[in-house]
């Protein structure tokens, strides 16, 4: 980057996981960041392993369209400007439950997190972006393996990731005009609390229950600054990021 302090980011889903190495990664590299969550607690473990480091943290659910809106207006207020959003918020829902089961309740709830809450955080930075001075900003949204291929009994989170990817596509076109880049990374078994059970076993498409290799969260973060570090004239469309011998190649 030309001016590393310039830089600010909103990362949301940033107290554990993902998001937190995200946002770990980009603190270390000079970064101001906006840690969003719906916890304030992970927030401030998250801001607390870079001491020092330009963070502000903001209660958020990204489902709650006046919660992503005062994200945003905080972190103008704040750094002044948004150079990036990393796109990270997200659910799995009810796992392995089969579709005729699945309540109506946990699908919205899948559904208003990973696709309504990308939307809201997406459409929230692509109206500060397209009206600050220098105009322009970069969207990384976080896919999935799941948005290419589905895991058996995941209809919620695979019908979100699906819709993500058509939501990077839009918004990749629409965002042209104004120095908006978006992209998206599609993530397999990065090793968080989150994939601790792939490594236990999980459902295969020809009914087995296999083990599943993972791979250091600290890989994913590194890919990401890599995409958002980018002149804003260059784009990581997709990137596909996964444990090398997962079963994704060939799945099903």
């Amino acid at each position: 980057m030309t001016d590393r302090q310039s830089k600010i980011a909103v990362v949301t889903g940033a107290g554990s996981g993902i998001g937190r190495a995200v946002a770990v990664e980009l603190l270390g590299a000079g970064w101001s960041v906006a840690l969003a969550g719906r916890r304030t607690e992970p927030l401030e473990a998250t801001a607390a392993l870079v001491p020092g480091a330009p963070a502000l943290t903001v209660r958020t659910d990204v489902s709650r369209p006046e919660d992503v809106e005062g994200l945003f207006t905080a972190t103008v207020q704040r750094f002044g400007r948004v150079d990036l959003l990393f796109n990270n918020a997200g659910t799995f829902g009810p796992g392995g439950v089969p579709v005729e089961e699945l309540s109506y309740d946990a699908w919205r709830h899948v559904v208003d997190t990973n696709l309504n809450g990308a939307f809201l955080c997406a459409q929230a930075a692509y109206r500060r972006m397209k009206e600050q001075e220098p105009q322009g900003g970069r969207i990384i949204n976080n896919g999935s393996i799941s948005a290419h291929t589905p895991r058996p009994l995941s209809v919620a989170y695979t019908t979100t990731k699906h819709a993500l990817t058509g939501l990077t596509k839009s918004l990749s076109l629409d965002g042209r005009p104004y120095r908006i880049a978006v992209g998206q990374i599609d993530i397999g078994n990065a090793a968080t609390d989150m994939t601790a059970r792939m490594q236990a076993g999980v459902l295969q498409a020809n009914g087995e229950v296999v083990p599943e290799p993972v791979m250091d969260v600290a890989d994913v973060a590194r890919t990401v600054r890599h995409m958002a570090e980018l002149p804003l004239e260059a784009n990581v469309q997709f990137a596909t990021v996964l444990a090398t011998a997962m079963p994704y190649i060939g799945r099903g």
